[in-house]
């Protein structure tokens, strides 16, 4: 790609062209796949050739797209420890090559974009600045940069164009949702797209990112567990905040010792709970890459586009429904359910299969230690994706309130990397220190 190219919005025809692909695709698979069983392969094999064909195709165009391609892409990386590594190797590869392969905007449109934002004289607040982008994401890119007082900072602009381009993409991903189903049995993605698709706004403007990134930094300022870098400057459309080194959780997912797996995993969990008591915000968006481990062992959070206002912290009855679940009470389980919103008026169900549907999640902190495994999260998804197990039945008559949705997913969402990092540890004290009610 020349300078003067830059890189978003990309042609609106080619990328709908990206996105049509994939359906034409499914249904040349499933024609191939009543071929093969007519002709006496087992379902099982056929089942699995065509996931393999399907998530091979959905990371080839995921791979091609930026804006929101990649935001779900990340969005749904954190759940691939529920399929199998078959599957999961590939999509790992496929969002890191996204990632770092991602054209830079071109020099230009960074300095322009410095000067709308910062004013004119936006050189004069840097002592030196790499036009060298040091990392890609899905609405910009970051650069490192001296600040005129020598302190190291990390520059996150925004690419021109990013929202059309990205709602545009969520838009035509959400028409092709149920492919999904096909790598994560028994998730419905549209949700989750359309809950990407209403906080677009809100991550589009770095002002409010920058707002949030000072209320952690305030709330772990002098943390021994916990790091967040102070906003040095901040506009619309960039945000000047301090470098941060460490080791990225992804490559501590690839091949990092077990002393590294634990202390991200113990860290991130500890982030998860406090951050609400602490901060009053929940950060929402676990993606390996948004978190660094420093040499001195403190967990490094270094991107905050995504945060849930919970002022009051966790919702109180969170905590308590776990420690009763935990304690074997089905009845006042399934009463304080009731009242939440999460059984619906008039459905009936058993308060034990309940109990015997929520208990196994709880493993985690059911005991002063526990060890998140790929192979556990991959039993949980089976057991409660399978269309024939009571489990799934008793599933459909449960729901999900409005206003625990959201904390639903980051919390799945984290569990999803504590099983990629295959951390162990003490999960239980956390949240006996951090979650309202869970300690009698």
């Amino acid at each position: 790609m020349s300078d003067d190219r830059p890189v978003m919005p990309r042609g609106s025809v080619s990328r709908t062209a990206r996105l049509a692909s994939l359906p034409l695709g499914a249904a040349g698979r499933a024609t191939l796949g009543l071929g093969k069983r007519l002709s006496g392969q087992s379902s099982d094999a056929v089942a699995a050739e065509l996931q393999q064909r399907t998530a091979e195709q959905l990371f080839a165009v995921l791979g091609q797209l930026k804006g929101g391609a990649m935001k779900l892409g990340q969005a749904l990386s954190v759940f691939e420890a529920a399929v199998p590594e078959e599957v999961a190797a590939p999509y790992r590869e496929a969002l890191v090559k996204l990632q770092e392969e991602a054209p830079p905007m071109a020099v230009r449109t960074v300095h322009a974009v410095l000067a709308e934002q910062l004013g004119g004289t936006w050189r004069r607040r840097f002592a030196d600045f790499d036009d060298q982008p040091a990392a890609a994401a899905s609405i910009g890119q970051v650069h490192r940069a001296t600040w005129k007082d020598g302190r190291d900072v990390a520059v996150k602009i925004q690419y021109p164009g990013a929202a059309t381009a990205l709602m545009a993409d969520l838009n035509q991903l959400s028409r092709f949702a149920r492919l999904f189903a096909t790598l994560f049995p028994g998730m419905d993605v549209k949700p989750l797209i359309a809950e990407l698709r209403a906080r677009v706004v809100e991550e589009l403007d770095y002002s409010l990112e920058a707002d949030a990134q000072r209320a952690f930094a305030a709330a772990y300022a002098g943390d021994p567990q916990i790091v967040v870098p102070r906003v040095v400057a901040s506009a619309p459309k960039v945000i000047v905040s301090e470098w941060l080194e460490g080791t990225p959780l992804s490559r501590i997912i690839a091949g990092g010792s077990r002393e590294q797996r634990n202390r991200s995993g113990t860290l991130l969990a500890t982030l998860h709970f406090s951050g609400p008591q602490r901060a009053g915000l929940l950060h929402a968006d676990p993606h390996p890459g948004n978190f660094r481990l420093l040499d001195d062992g403190r967990l490094g959070v270094i991107d905050f586009g995504a945060t849930a206002r919970l002022p009051d912290g966790h919702p109180e009855p969170i905590g308590r429904l776990l420690r009763w679940s935990l304690e074997g009470r089905a009845d006042e389980v399934l009463a304080d359910l009731r009242a939440e919103g999460f059984v619906l008026p008039g459905t009936t169900v058993d308060p034990q299969a309940v109990l015997a549907f929520l208990r196994p999640m709880l493993e985690p902190v059911a005991s002063p230690r526990f060890h998140f495994t790929r192979a556990w999260m991959q039993e949980q998804a089976a057991r409660i994706s399978d269309p024939r197990s009571d489990m799934t039945r008793l599933g459909r008559q449960l729901n999900l309130p409005p206003a625990y949705l959201l904390i639903h997913r980051v919390t799945i969402g984290s569990i999803g990397v504590l099983c990629q990092l295959d951390a162990e540890g003490d999960f239980r004290s956390i949240l006996e220190e951090w979650l309202p009610s869970f300690s009698a």
